[in-house]
């Protein structure tokens, strides 16, 4: 299948549009699913629902996986990590789910969705995007985000993730777990750290290693 530049720009910018006016609905009324659904609306079970209105995102970039055509492993393996989400969500958590029942309305906007964004990803990355054939296995330097203060952004979020969840339950077991995982992660990102700056002679010297502007 051959790329459709034109396809794809416009999905992407109806993405942006419509999320835009999403944004602003919701500020004036709160998407009516879940605790917010009214009484009387018709509903299916939160199982059921929750794999229906989700697996379209799984099965549209499967089929187009399954099609002949012309695929690098680069593309490939992000295909893959965009319908590993998928199946999550519509296989294993619509499975252990106990929500509320969704409202049909809501399941049938959902599945447009999630079918017109599963074409999409599936289709960039498989027939309009291009990555060179050392994608795998050249060296590159993770950027954005808080990666822009410290080496170990994800190092970093884990630590605070698990010191918020020590301070919410505050327990003996809560903070021991917290404590391990700095003493675990910790001296790692101050490795990635020191090793970045032997590999890169154009590395940072503001980047931290794990605590911006600090450590």
């Amino acid at each position: 299948m051959e790329c459709r530049e034109a396809v794809v720009s416009y999905l992407s910018w109806g993405l942006v549009v419509g999320g835009g006016a999403y944004l602003l609905r919701q500020m004036q009324n709160c998407a009516e699913y879940g605790r917010y659904a009214p009484t009387q609306a018709r509903c299916c079970p939160a199982r059921l629902g929750w794999f229906l209105q989700e697996v379209p995102a799984l099965f549209v970039p499967l089929l187009l996986l399954l099609l002949p055509a012309e695929t690098g492993t680069g593309r490939r393996l992000l295909v893959g990590t965009f319908m590993l989400h998928y199946f999550h969500r519509s296989i294993i958590y619509a499975f252990l789910t106990r929500g509320r029942p969704i409202p049909l309305n809501i399941i049938v906007f959902a599945v447009i969705f999630c079918s017109l964004n599963g074409f999409l990803q599936g289709h960039f990355l498989l027939h309009c995007a291009r990555f060179e054939d050392t994608w795998l296995t050249r060296a590159r330097l993770a950027a954005g985000g808080m990666f822009e203060f410290v080496s170990g952004a994800n190092f970093f979020g884990e630590i605070v993730e698990w010191c918020g969840y020590a301070v919410a339950v505050w327990s003996l077991p809560a903070f021991a777990f917290a404590f391990f995982t700095i003493c675990s992660i910790g001296p790692r990102a101050c490795m990635h750290h020191r090793n970045y700056q032997q590999r890169f002679k154009d590395y940072p010297r503001s980047r931290k290693a794990i605590i911006p502007f600090i450590l």
